[in-house]
């Protein structure tokens, strides 16, 4: 009888301890996915990113928790985001577009991020002194290379108005890979004999006031390099080339569909993808062993009907018309 006054608390003990250990089984892996900015460009990377997750077994809400934000291009709640990531200590985080990579990658030194629609390290200006990334990256990534093949498709889609071909674009000053980019495109230029009219800006906020004045220098042709502002402002730049009745050629299969005429660039789902499989791996195996930032597999010459035939363009059968 002695010992039974204490059976309420024996009892209040393993209720307590059972509810804590039911907590613990119900625990989810948690997936910190953050894109910078709202872009029909780059969205098909999300959803490349959770099939491949779906593929390898791991499903929102079933078996992992993915916890979704976009930045909406504003960097203070790009940074936002990435700290309460950190704070929450979200399992793995998966980063969409440049900003978002390189600000996780400031942010944390542990956690594993999973770059994608990124370029390398070493474009964003991350490497060490001994050309070594922070241990913590991973996913698929792009370097420059494929913005020759993109850039000289130009000349074998339209003739100058007079002279030497003038091509313009616009670049973000304050972006490294956005520089990185121009100062390639400019080597692109001189072995093709092309003149690049080539003007920075700082947001996407002054694409309109650029593009128009770019337009200005009667140029025959706009090329759409991979930079955020770009994509950001891509109907502006649109609208004021299609009213000038330049042509825009980019590097980015997503910008064709959205009304550049053609371009050599990333399959932007499959980008995703291949940066889903990735994380897959390492939530099945709870390790980084063997992974690490990888160049982007997929890439694709497609073209745009529409613009095409508004421009009298004509491609080759080797380029696919995007849907």
């Amino acid at each position: 009888m002695k010992h039974l006054k204490y059976l309420p608390i024996i009892l209040l003990a393993v209720v307590i301890a059972s509810c804590q250990q039911g907590q613990k089984k119900t625990e989810l892996p948690v997936v910190g996915f953050v894109d910078a900015f709202q872009d029909a460009s780059i969205a098909p990377a999300r959803t490349g990113f959770i099939d491949a997750l779906k593929k390898n077994g791991f499903e929102d809400k079933k078996n992992i928790t993915i916890d979704y934000s976009n930045a909406l291009g504003s960097i203070p709640t790009l940074t936002q985001i990435v700290n309460r990531f950190v704070s929450h200590k979200v399992d793995l985080m998966a980063t969409c577009t440049t900003l978002s990579s390189i600000t996780a990658a400031q942010k944390t030194k542990t956690i594993p991020i999973f770059m994608m629609v990124s370029p390398t390290v070493k474009l964003m200006n991350m490497e060490d002194a001994s050309g070594k990334g922070q241990a913590n990256l991973f996913g698929a990534v792009e370097d420059l290379n494929y913005i020759d093949t993109s850039f000289s498709n130009i000349p074998k889609f339209m003739k100058p108005k007079a002279g030497k071909l003038v091509v313009g674009m616009i670049y973000n000053q304050s972006e490294p890979q956005s520089v990185d980019a121009k100062k390639r495109i400019q080597a692109d230029a001189d072995k093709l004999n092309i003149t690049l009219v080539a003007l920075p800006l700082n947001s996407s906020a002054e694409a309109q006031l650029v593009t128009k004045s770019l337009l200005s220098k009667n140029i025959d042709a706009f090329f759409a390099n991979p930079d955020n502002s770009v994509f950001a402002s891509f109907e502006t730049i649109l609208k004021s080339c299609d009213q000038a009745n330049v042509p825009i050629f980019t590097s980015e299969a997503g910008l064709v569909q959205r009304g550049a005429v053609a371009a050599f660039g990333a399959d932007i789902y499959q980008w995703g993808y291949q940066a889903g499989e990735q994380a897959a791996q390492y939530l099945k195996t709870k390790s980084t062993a063997g992974l690490q930032p990888e160049m982007v597999k997929v890439r694709r010459r497609v073209y745009n009907a529409a613009a095409a035939k508004k421009y009298n363009i004509t491609v080759s059968s080797n380029f696919e018309a995007v849907k």
